[in-house]
């Protein structure tokens, strides 16, 4: 899941520079592909590695039928991690997305009445498939944090394993929407079905 986020956020900075940079998209040079790739792959471990050397803790979620964060304890160590992660691995993404988006939005306003081009409109496609995938993976994430936090800080007994159950599986699915919206939302693939 995190690496998911992650991957949108790097994802909508690089629409954003491609977007608004003034030359055209090399598609033969992979070095910033492997680049995204990379980073969203090692800042996600350095996020979900802590448990295992004792910064907080994994263990079973909800009915016990899945494995997350410890987010039921409300100890200092589990606290600390749980808000981290929802600042580091929620929070701050999102904020990058949000203006990458943004300003990105802004610049197709500015140049939609003077470039009426094929590249641009195909890149506009290409946002809109993305800004589809962020609102989707937030729509199945952000249920998820709200539960974990009202466990973490709400009253004991007030998130019952039924109740975290929903989340936990919206949650843990949101990677199989974005190769579905993919498909739906990108001309290539749909003309081929």
């Amino acid at each position: 899941g995190i690496v998911s986020l992650i991957s949108l956020a790097v994802l909508s900075y690089e629409r954003y520079c491609t977007m608004t940079g003034t030359t055209e998209a090399d598609t033969t040079n992979y070095r910033k592909t492997w680049t995204g790739i990379v980073l969203s792959w090692t800042y996600s471990l350095v996020w979900t590695a802590p448990p295992l050397f004792g910064w907080s803790s994994y263990g079973p979620e909800g009915p016990g039928t899945t494995c997350s964060v410890n987010w039921h304890s409300k100890d200092a160590n589990n606290v600390s991690y749980v808000v981290c992660l929802f600042i580091f691995c929620l929070v701050i993404p999102f904020v990058i997305i949000v203006y990458s988006y943004g300003k990105l939005l802004c610049a197709i306003r500015q140049v939609s009445g003077f470039n009426k081009g094929t590249g641009r409109t195909r890149e506009q496609r290409i946002l809109i498939m993305v800004v589809v995938m962020v609102i989707c993976f937030l729509l199945c994430w952000l249920p998820y944090a709200t539960v974990a936090l009202l466990a973490m800080f709400g009253k004991p007994g007030l998130i019952t394993p039924a109740v975290s159950i929903i989340p936990s599986i919206l949650a843990k699915s949101s990677t199989v929407y974005n190769p579905i919206i993919y498909i739906f939302l990108n001309k290539q693939v749909s003309k081929m079905l």
